[in-house]
């Protein structure tokens, strides 16, 4: 595929000499028993993205099953694996429902809205084989998710995203706001295409996106309108991140999701050759911490750079989103998209901000009720037979 809006496509430019774009041997036993080490946790997680991690072949992730079986020492190991569904059949399903991965599918909607963006290489269509990939994931009963950017063109039609979802047999909703600035000079020097996120607190301010990047009051009805259809119709049934993760923060029990806790800078991203960056939106040659090859995993996730990194998604944060009612739940959102100019001039406002006002003020009395009813023990799913009683 070649997605029109895909952020990761150009990073081949930051490796101008390299040809091969798969991960060797070494590179992921080194990783895999590194990063294995370094964690404390009885269950350890692994994501597997890309790109596209089917390319690689079931193979590849045979070896990847074989190492974490030998450096695991007892411990559970989990793994999440994102996809677009084109490559998946039986030999792929077999395999993942064996092990237990969890599958992310790619999808952005119905037909229309979905073949929008999400094209291949010869700017054809997806959706069909996307379609059959997902036949093959249930055939299997492989546990699967489905993740859906939202831009600017399926952000008009929210409900109906939210009903084919449902439709299809997902549970388990992820909504990703897609934001993608214009280059400046320096970006189109190591020739990208897209814009670099700003420094933060260096009062980078540039309104100039894409032309699918979704718009903040956009994006802020579009969950307004799905929110309104789950709490009344489908609660404890269907699964929205956005609304689990909004409940937690309501709850105080801190979010799950980085983009939305206080601080973050521990979801790096490692690319095929070992080299190791601060996040997968910070994926520049300024952000890279080091290569696992020459260098321990864990002495670069605790390095001062990246420690700051995470800190300054608090630390950064203009007094206007400080005093915002709303900021528990928000925290600002990711620094990536942080290069509005506040209304009292201050510089790193988050793009949605207008967005994400509209939704959490307009959640706040449901996120309440549920969060009473789990306080005292009851199911939130509670909340619709109470909405149903209400004129």
């Amino acid at each position: 595929m070649r997605c029109r809006y895909c952020f990761y496509l150009e990073k081949e430019n930051l490796y101008p000499q390299q040809r091969d774009f798969r991960m060797t041997d070494q590179v992921l036993e080194t990783f895999v028993r590194d990063y294995i080490a370094s964690q404390e946790a009885e269950e350890i997680s692994f994501a597997w993205q890309g790109g596209e991690p089917t390319l690689l072949g079931v193979e590849f992730f045979r070896k990847v099953v074989a190492l974490q079986k030998r450096y695991c020492d007892g411990r559970q190991i989990s793994n999440a694996f994102q996809t677009n569904g084109i490559l998946l059949d039986d030999e792929w399903c077999e395999f993942l429902a064996e092990h237990n991965f969890l599958v992310g599918l790619s999808i952005d909607g119905p037909r229309e809205l979905h073949d929008r963006y999400r094209v291949d290489r010869g700017g054809k269509p997806t959706f069909d084989r996307v379609m059959r990939g997902l036949e093959h994931l249930q055939k299997h009963k492989v546990e699967f998710n489905t993740l859906t950017v939202v831009n600017r063109y399926n952000a008009k039609r929210p409900l109906e995203v939210y009903r084919f979802l449902k439709a299809i047999g997902s549970q388990f909703h992820q909504f990703i706001p897609i934001v993608e600035r214009l280059p400046d000079a320096e970006d189109r020097a190591i020739h990208l295409k897209l814009g670099e996120p700003p420094l933060a607190g260096s009062g980078d301010v540039d309104l100039r996106v894409t032309e699918w990047t979704v718009e903040p009051r956009q994006f802020g009805e579009f969950l307004v309108k799905i929110f309104d259809e789950w709490v009344h119709h489908d609660v404890g049934e269907v699964f929205l991140q956005m609304f689990d993760v909004a409940l937690g923060n309501w709850m105080q029990v801190g979010s799950g999701l980085c983009i939305f806790a206080e601080r973050c800078g521990r979801a790096l991203a490692m690319e095929h050759n070992g080299d190791l960056y601060s996040c997968d939106h910070y994926v520049y040659p300024r952000y890279r911490l080091g290569n696992i090859m020459n260098q321990p995993l864990s002495e670069m996730v605790e390095s001062d750079f990246q420690r700051k990194f995470g800190n300054d998604k608090f630390d950064t944060l203009p007094n206007y989103c400080m005093e915002c009612e709303v900021r528990f739940a928000c925290n600002g959102e990711c620094p990536k998209q942080r290069f509005l100019k506040a209304p009292t001039g201050e510089p790193g406002l988050n793009y949605l901000c207008a967005g994400y006002k509209r939704f959490f003020k307009h959640i706040d009395p449901y996120m309440r009720t549920m969060a009473s009813l789990i306080h005292q023990h009851r199911a939130p799913k509670e909340i619709m037979s109470l909405l149903a009683q209400k004129p």
